[in-house]
């Protein structure tokens, strides 16, 4: 099951008190304070962990604790500090507060590690309110209470180029022929119900990654249908496929809507290079010529069909060099 949203409650350990305690020793009448430390509690991290594609360890299990301080004892033995909790999740995961909306940081690269909610400081125990003045204190202090808070976790999908469309446009099928995914492929809309990634392998031990969300229909931005919930997932992605049947009845319309709910979703989400795909070219009369579109920027455009592999070697190719031209002037 893919989960890309979850919201999870997470407390961090509190501190040992401290002890309160003298020294009890054959021939010392008056040893003195002896009350150790209590320990730190644990505090709680967040982690991306490449193992993970999915943040369905979260969806069951809402509330994570790390562990706490163990409490000072006499003898100035101070107690043990809590073990930290890791919070495993995969790369491209953002971290929020649930209830501020503050972003606390994200977990891109493989091993990134980032504190959510400290550990309480352990207290201190009477041997640390010793003065010449003051030699038997009986003072000792709790510790603190460790940090909570919700959070939300939010994963995007980390790849080099992202598959936009709309329902049916051969997206899941474009990825099927160009990797070694095994999306869902059917002649019904929203087939797809969840993003799928593939890597692509070219000659010369070249590879690029490549998401397919499910489809976008008009109104994606504002909540319509299932564009809105994966839209975020091409936010991270390098270069934009923009997928526009052959048969369609109206091309640039297509093209236009895709585009548009793209801006509305997110400046940056537009503002990405793309390049146009003319998919389903089989369905055309033999010897028709493709449909014509004006694109945002010069945009080229590739006429592909997954069915006959007409047309696939060049679209690899031009997304190759696409993405490397995108590296270079980065």
């Amino acid at each position: 099951m893919f989960i890309d949203r979850a919201v999870v409650q997470v407390v961090a350990g509190p501190g040992g008190a401290g002890a309160c305690s003298f020294r009890r020793e054959k021939f010392v009448p008056k040893g003195g304070p002896d009350g150790g430390d209590g320990g730190h509690g644990g505090s709680v991290y967040v982690r991306a962990d490449p193992n993970l594609a999915t943040l369905l360890d979260y969806r069951y299990r809402t509330n994570w604790n790390a562990e706490r301080g163990v409490h000072g004892k006499g003898k100035n033995m101070t107690g043990r500090s809590g073990d930290d909790l890791i919070l495993p999740v995969p790369p491209g995961t953002v971290i929020r507060d649930a209830d501020t909306g503050e972003l606390l940081g994200e977990a891109v690269e493989a091993g990134q590690t980032l504190l959510v909610a400290k550990g309480g400081r352990g207290g201190r125990g009477n041997a640390r309110f010793a003065t010449p003045t003051h030699q038997s204190p009986r003072e000792w202090e709790p510790g603190e209470v460790g940090e909570e808070r919700r959070l939300e976790l939010v994963l995007k999908l980390i790849a080099d180029v992202g598959l936009l469309g709309e329902p049916n446009a051969g997206k899941s099928t474009l990825l099927s022929v160009i990797s070694a995914a095994r999306p869902k492929i059917a002649d019904y809309p929203f087939t797809t119900l969840e993003p799928n990634l593939g890597v692509v392998g070219l000659s010369d031990h070249r590879s690029f990654v490549v998401a397919d969300i499910p489809g976008i229909i008009e109104g994606a931005h504002a909540g319509k249908g299932l564009g809105l919930r994966f839209l975020q997932h091409v936010e991270r992605t390098r270069l934009i496929a923009v997928l526009v049947p052959a048969d369609s009845p109206d091309p640039q319309g297509t093209y236009e809507l895709l585009r548009r709910e793209a801006a509305l979703y997110g400046p940056e989400l537009a503002a990405k290079p793309h390049v146009v795909v003319l998919t389903k070219m089989d369905l055309l009369a033999p010897r028709t010529p493709h449909p014509t579109l004006r694109t945002d920027e010069g945009a080229p455009i590739l006429a592909v069909s997954a069915v006959t592999r007409e047309g696939l070697p060049d679209l690899l190719e031009s997304l190759w060099r696409t993405l490397q031209s995108a590296v270079v002037t980065k």
